[in-house]
């Protein structure tokens, strides 16, 4: 039982690759949490995929116990938070656990666009802020100038940030008295009613459903009947623990508290997050507020490369779901690829992340489709539908209006790169909201339709910017727009898995670069095909794929022409046939290089 006073919970945040696994590394390690022997590079970033790409997807906990400098002993509870903007969701739900954060800013690079996203939601949570300069042992480290920065975008006092190097360990137990002497303890009350939250859940194959609680009044004790508020299931607990990583039980959670506990939970859907819970008897009266759950942004239809895969797909898909609140499935079928999944993502990335470990964790080929986003269709009599796949669009004739996704999204570029983004975004259909400067350094806002985002705007905002812009989004809602939707047609048939919805005035460019482009990745076959582009039944753009020809005269030696003639008259019969009745086969790679689409 730690008293009050003594403990402190909070997370870290910052933008991508600013270190703040590295510096979570270097607070486990110089408090002696974990020994020498176990101590690995970013020891909280679980999976293998965050450990390859170096980034954080699930935010972690530990428990560290410190003895300052003034003699006593305090619990650190750390929650180690994603940087990339399609898992701020986690970071909304780490802040409310927390009542302090540490800001990590690359004393190199200053303060980028996640910076500010992850700061802001910290700053909603009512956070006490402590800046911290990382790198600070690098030649182009900067300390003062980044120190101006931050007071100038975000607006926070910088003048005492403490300047640490995570990765030599410099500076690091400043870092641990700043945390015990700036940052407050929780406040609660051990004899009111049990109020826990629910911050996180995910399936353990031997315990079950493993939930990350944070109690901020009551006492929860091994044994307990509890209740979650917002489902109204009850269960009895099993085990209570704390995480200092590895999983250790304790037989009590006092107010103030970070740690997990298993309780014949089943599912992980029966665990909401932001939920409250509390004792089944003598429970609270009202619940903590909640958080808003996540919403799936980007959809796109996953397909098994062979059919004979799909139900292993099926398991695959399921067990992902068990662990990852945020990502959707139904089922679909589409004529070119037969049996998938339509799933749903937070973004781009969430989108990479989850087709990675299905093709790594489960060995099964994927197709991918484009990836689309939610449009709100309105029908002339009235009814609204939400089309998640653009080839069920209905019939262009009943419809009144559709309307699409629109983000306001955050770019921090570097002066002389900014006449190509403001360009890009021009070229994406993008409003221009606000342009301001901080030092060297423009802060674009814009309001962006989703659609145009989701493809490839983060590359090409890389490509034009030489890798030097940041990039954060919000949703701001629906607006009515001229999108119509165009259909890929390839020996006069439809190829569903390439139909999109496009703005009328850019579906001809769109259109014409689709075909070119298979132009180029379809092989030849025995006879012509045609590659079209239309909306509804006019065709806006077309190729022809000649056909490989096979020199039939070449028997033939002088004599009369006409026995010439009757062979090649009798092959193009043939090919006229054989292009009725055949298929056309589009390699994998034509389908995912023909999505990859530049402009």
């Amino acid at each position: 039982m730690t008293d009050l006073a003594h403990i402190r919970n909070f997370s870290i945040v910052a933008h991508i690759d600013h270190g703040k696994s590295t510096l979570a590394d270097r607070l486990i390690q110089s408090t002696n949490t974990v020994s020498e022997r176990e101590m690995k590079e970013q020891l909280l970033d679980a999976m293998d995929i965050e450990r390859e790409r170096g980034i954080t997807i699930k935010a972690n906990t530990v428990r560290i116990e410190y003895i300052a400098d003034n003699g006593e002993q305090y619990v650190l509870n750390l929650i180690d938070t994603p940087g990339h903007v399609d898992f701020a969701y986690e970071v909304s739900r780490s802040m409310r656990a927390v009542e302090g954060s540490l800001l990590v800013v690359d004393s190199t690079q200053g303060v980028e666009a996640q910076t500010l996203a992850n700061v802001y939601q910290a700053i909603d949570a009512d956070h006490e802020i402590v800046p911290v300069l990382n790198k600070i042992d690098l030649p182009a480290s900067e300390p003062e100038r980044v120190k101006e920065q931050i007071e100038d975008v975000i607006g926070i006092d910088a003048e005492h940030a403490l300047l640490v190097s995570a990765k030599s360990g410099l500076g690091i137990k400043e870092t641990l008295e700043a945390i015990v002497h700036r940052l407050p303890a929780p406040t609660g009350e051990r004899d009111a009613p049990l109020k826990a939250m629910l911050v996180d859940s995910w399936y353990d194959a031997y315990l079950g459903v493993v939930v990350l609680v944070r109690i901020m009044d009551g006492v929860l004790k091994k044994g307990d009947k509890i209740k979650m508020m917002q489902t109204g299931a009850t269960y009895p607990v099993d085990r209570i623990g704390v995480f200092r990583p590895a999983m250790q039980n304790v037989d009590e959670l006092g107010p103030g508290e970070i740690g997990f506990l298993t309780a014949q939970i089943k599912q992980v859907r029966d665990t909401k997050v932001g939920d409250t819970i509390t004792h089944e008897k003598k429970g609270a009266e009202k619940p903590l507020p909640g958080f808003k759950p996540s919403v799936p942004v980007v959809f796109c239809g996953l397909f098994p490369v062979d059919s004979a895969e799909f139900e292993d797909l099926r398991d695959a898909i399921e067990k992902l779901a068990l662990n990852d609140a945020s990502f959707s499935y139904e089922m679909e079928t589409s004529a070119a690829l037969g049996f998938g999944f339509r799933c749903g993502f937070l973004g781009l990335l969430h989108l990479e992340v989850i087709r990675d470990r299905l093709e790594r964790e489960y060995d099964i080929e994927l197709i991918t489709t484009a990836p689309s986003v939610i449009y709100h269709v309105y029908m002339k009599d009235d009814t609204k539908i939400d089309l998640h796949n653009p080839a069920d669009m209905p019939d262009m004739s009943k419809v009144d209006h559709v309307e699409e996704p629109r983000i306001k999204a955050t770019i921090l570029v570097p002066d002389e790169y900014l006449g190509d983004v403001l360009k890009l975004c021009q070229d994406r259909r993008g409003l221009q909201l606000d342009l301001t400067y901080a030092g060297n350094r423009a802060m674009v806002v814009y309001d962006l339709p989703l659609n145009e985002v989701v493809f490839d705007f983060y590359d090409r905002l890389k490509s034009v910017t030489k890798g030097y812009a940041s990039f954060d989004y919000q949703m701001i809602g629906y607006r009515e727009d001229n999108l119509v939707r165009m259909s890929i047609l390839v020996n006069d048939e439809a190829v569903d898995a390439l139909s999109m919805l496009v703005h009328r005035d850019r579906a001809e460019m769109r259109g014409r670069a689709m075909c070119e482009k298979l132009k180029e990745l379809i092989p030849r076959h025995m006879f012509k095909i045609p590659i079209q582009a239309a909306i509804g039944g006019k065709v806006i753009a077309r190729e022809t794929l000649s056909a490989m020809r096979k020199d039939v005269t070449a028997k033939c030696y002088g004599g009369d022409a006409t026995r010439k003639k009757k062979l090649l008259e009798k092959q193009k019969a043939g090919k006229k046939k054989m292009r009725q009745f055949g298929k056309v086969e589009i390699p994998q790679e034509a389908f995912i290089s023909a999505l990859k689409m530049d402009d």
